[in-house]
């Protein structure tokens, strides 16, 4: 596995990822030593998430490599379909799986997300429209949706 650290305006952010695809993708929470030298599995993942935060990019093509039960795997690609700047319940998600019973376990899985952002799990929210868990934090939640908002209010002055 390579393994790369780049600065974002979340934080630190850890790529993890070879030949295979990327496997992990983590804001952390401690300052860390940025990558010289970007491995070349990594460069199209490091490329992409620049261009996300710069608002220039809206989907994601990357080649991942996920490692999780059949059901994390089968909750990870529908949270790939939620479209940017929108946002679904955890409710709505269960319903679009076939089972709206399985909410916890729906859940439990977006919140095992190894690939923040990428597979965008920030996108969950409350029936209610609140903000609900997210294992980076609230605040990194709340950034990536307002990022993400389709109409950004300008300044006046």
């Amino acid at each position: 596995m390579k393994t790369c650290i780049i600065k974002s305006p979340l934080g630190f952010t850890k790529i993890v990822g070879n030949q295979d695809g990327i496997c992990s993708v983590v804001v952390l929470n401690s300052e860390e030593k940025i990558t010289d030298n970007i491995p070349t599995e990594l460069e199209d993942c490091v490329i992409q998430l620049q261009q996300y935060f710069e608002g220039i990019r809206t989907h994601f093509s990357l080649k991942l490599n996920l490692k999780g039960s059949n059901f994390q795997k089968t909750v990870w690609k529908q949270l790939q379909e939620i479209p940017y700047g929108k946002t679904i319940s955890y409710l709505d998600l269960s319903k679009q799986l076939g089972d709206v019973k399985a909410i916890r376990a729906v859940a439990n899985a977006n919140g095992k997300n190894p690939i923040w952002i990428i597979i965008p799990c920030h996108r969950v929210i409350g029936s209610d429209g609140s903000l609900t868990g997210y294992a980076g934090g609230l605040h990194r939640k709340q950034w990536l949706l307002e990022h993400e908002r389709p109409h950004k209010q300008q300044t006046l002055f």
